[in-house]
Parts: structure tokens; sequence; C-alpha cells
């Protein structure tokens, strides 16, 4: 390797790991290092002069550095950057040309039309021939994906792909139709051997969940029903957490009051107010955070024709229908069920309102835990310091 080509392969490491966006999984120095591995390949089994050889190397180098300025004509914006740097190095105007040419004949559907671009364009599709095209391939799919470019399915990027194999590309030199050719057809044949698995398992799918009556509409109802049950679940698991701190400080009070208030009428226990009342407070607002947590919320209890005919009502949640009567009800029940799109959106603004009660929950649950813990930790503390301070002090007062 020339003095140049060292120097641009420093240059170009450090642009790509400092400068290109992250999401680029494909267009990176990765790549970048197998097409100059794979232009030197090429280029020792091919006759192109010192020169020349060194501008397909700084070639390589050079041509994806345009994706540290966006994926939109790359291969441009490579040409200012090598144009640039290359300047810098002194290197001859009608030399900085020719690399540039060949970084633009790396451009999609582009026919070669000398011996330099057939080898830098076959280095740039080495990885059609080698083992791990399929990982290299999905990196390639999640770049587009990540950078908001195109999505596709699994099953549409290997049909993409089988495309691009049959109906696009090829390679040049003779040296890679002799030894990458091979690679590139076991990756193809491999593609195809995929879709046809694939497309039998399909079929096989298909039949099973004709032959079980599966449908989608069974998936759907699979889904609200999981749900509204987990939401229920969670909202036992918050009455029962609440529950537990009622009785807790409940308990806690009644001991207080019959333990430590009739104490407190004798002055010399008067040290035992400040840490009694701190723990009374923390226990009574404990309770009313859990009294609020398990308190329920009713609603008007009644709706209208229009509300039913624009579909803005849950007929399934009993505050909105517990004041109607039996009668209206029973016609908006029926004209629920004769559109299953309202059908799922009931459902959905029911399971919608169930998480809005399970958040206000857990929040006040949060906060009743928070208080409870912190209250016993002053109370135990108050308890500590009077105890400490003030009792002995007490007692020597007493007389004798």
């Amino acid at each position: 390797m020339t003095k140049l080509a060292e120097s641009t392969g420093k240059y170009v490491t450090k642009l790509l790991t400092e400068e290109l966006d992250e999401r680029y999984l494909y267009h990176n120095l990765r790549h970048t290092q197998r097409v100059v591995q794979s232009t030197k390949e090429l280029l020792e089994h091919h006759e192109l002069d010192p020169g020349r050889a060194e501008e397909v190397i700084l070639a390589a180098w050079l041509h994806d550095t345009g994706y540290t300025a966006g994926s939109q004509d790359h291969e441009t914006k490579s040409c200012e950057i090598a144009r640039e740097f290359l300047g810098g190095k002194d290197l001859e105007e009608d030399r900085i040309e020719r690399v540039c040419e060949l970084i633009e004949a790396t451009r999609r559907f582009y026919t070669p039309k000398n011996l330099a671009e057939k080898i830098l364009r076959d280095a740039d599709s080495s990885h059609l021939s080698q083992k791990s095209y399929r990982e290299t391939a999905e990196l390639l799919r999640e770049e587009l994906s990540l950078l908001g470019l195109a999505e596709y399915t699994p099953e549409e990027w290997r049909e993409t792909n089988i495309k691009m194999f049959r109906a696009e590309h090829q390679y040049y030199t003779q040296y890679a139709l002799e030894n990458w050719q091979e690679g590139k057809d076991d990756n193809i044949r491999r593609l195809v051997k995929d879709k046809k698995k694939r497309r039998k398992m399909a079929k096989k799918e298909k039949l099973k969940a004709y032959y079980k009556n599966e449908s989608p509409e069974r998936g759907i109802q699979t889904m609200y029903r999981v749900s509204m049950r987990n939401h229920l679940k969670l909202s036992d698991i918050a009455d029962t957490k609440a529950n537990i701190l009622l009785s807790v400080n409940a308990i806690i009070i009644s001991l207080v009051i019959a333990n430590l208030i009739p104490k407190l009428d004798n002055p010399t226990n008067d040290y035992l107010i400040y840490p009694t009342v701190i723990f009374i407070v923390f226990s009574i607002i404990s309770m009313i955070l859990s009294i609020l947590a398990t308190r329920p919320n009713v609603t008007s209890g009644q709706f209208t024709k229009e509300d039913v005919a624009e579909k803005k009502v849950n007929l399934l949640f009993f505050g909105n229908f517990h004041k109607m009567k039996l009668p209206d009800y029973e016609w908006a029940m029926q004209e629920l069920i004769k559109d299953k799109y309202y059908v799922y959106n009931t459902l959905t603004k029911d399971l919608y309102f169930l998480g809005v009660v399970l958040q206000r929950k857990y929040k006040l649950l949060r906060w009743t835990y928070t208080i409870f813990m912190v209250g016993m930790i002053l109370s135990v503390i108050a308890f500590f310091v009077a105890l400490k301070f003030y009792g002995p002090e007490r007692i020597i007062e007493l007389p004798q």
C-alpha cells in the first residue's frame, strides 16, 4: 500500500468513526474496509499500472464517505470529500478527477467502461458471494428502516434480493466470475429455497387455520380478553395493597390511642407528645390516601341516542347506563352489536379508561407507601430523640 493510500485509509477510518450516523448499519466503516480488501484481492489478479491501481484503492476508501452528509446523492458528496482531501495531499488534478470518476461508477445501475471501474464495482458487491450475505443484507434492511428510506417485510426483502440477483447484478472481472460467482449462485439458491419453504409453510398454516375455523376475529377477541383480565387483575392488586395499608394504619392508630394517648396526661411524659403526633399524622395521611385509591367514581349514568349514533359512549361501563331504563339500554346494545367496529371501539374505550383508573390508583398507592415509610422513619427518629435527650431530664426532675 502506498503512503497516500495508507493516509487515506486513516482519514476515512477517523471520518466514518466520528461523523457517520450510527443508524448506518450497513454503509459504515466495516463495509468500506470490506470493499478495500476485495479491491486489493482483485488488483492482485488483474494488471493495472501502479498509478491506476492506487487510484482504485483511493476510490475504494472514499466511495461511501458522502454518507456522513446524508444518503441522498452520496456519490457526489463523496467526490467532494475526495477532492478536498486529495487536493490537500498535492495529488494531481487529473488523478483526483479519475478517482471521482471511479466513485461515480459505484452508482446503482451504472455500467462500467474500463477495467478499473469493473474492479471497484465488483469489490463493492463482493458480499453477494459470501456466506454471511443474508446477515449483511438484513443490516441493510434495518438501515433503510431506521433512516426512513424504505420499509420491507422479510418476505418483501427476500423478493427484492432475488430480483436484484437475477435481473440487476452481475460480476464483470474475470477473477470475480471465476471465484465469486459460485458463492453468489449459492446465495440465490438459498433465497429461492427459503421462499418456497415459507410459501409452503404459509399454505400449511392457512389450511390449519381453515380446519380449526380460526380467524383474525378470534385473535382480536383473545387480545381484548387477555388485556381486560390483566387490567382487572392489576386493579384487584391495587385495591388489596390499599386495604392492607389501611388495615395496618388503623391498627397502629388503635394501639397509639390505647397505649400512648393516656400517658400524655402525665406531665412527665410530655416529651412523647411530638413523636406521637408525628406518628398519628402520617398514619392518618396514609389512611386517607388509601381510601382515595379505592374510592369508586361513578359518572352520570345516562346517555342519549345521539351519543350511540355517533359512537361516543361506552355501553360496557355501568357508570354510563345505571340510570337508564332497560328498553333504552337494550336498544343501545342492539345498535352496538350490529357494528363490529363499534364493538371494538367500545372495548378499546373500556380498556383505556380502566388504564386511566389504574394510573390514578397506582400513583396514589406510590404516594401512600412513600408517606407511610417516611412517617415510620420520622416517628422512630422522633421517639429516639425524645427518649435520649428529654426523657432522662424529666426523670431527674421527679421529686425524691
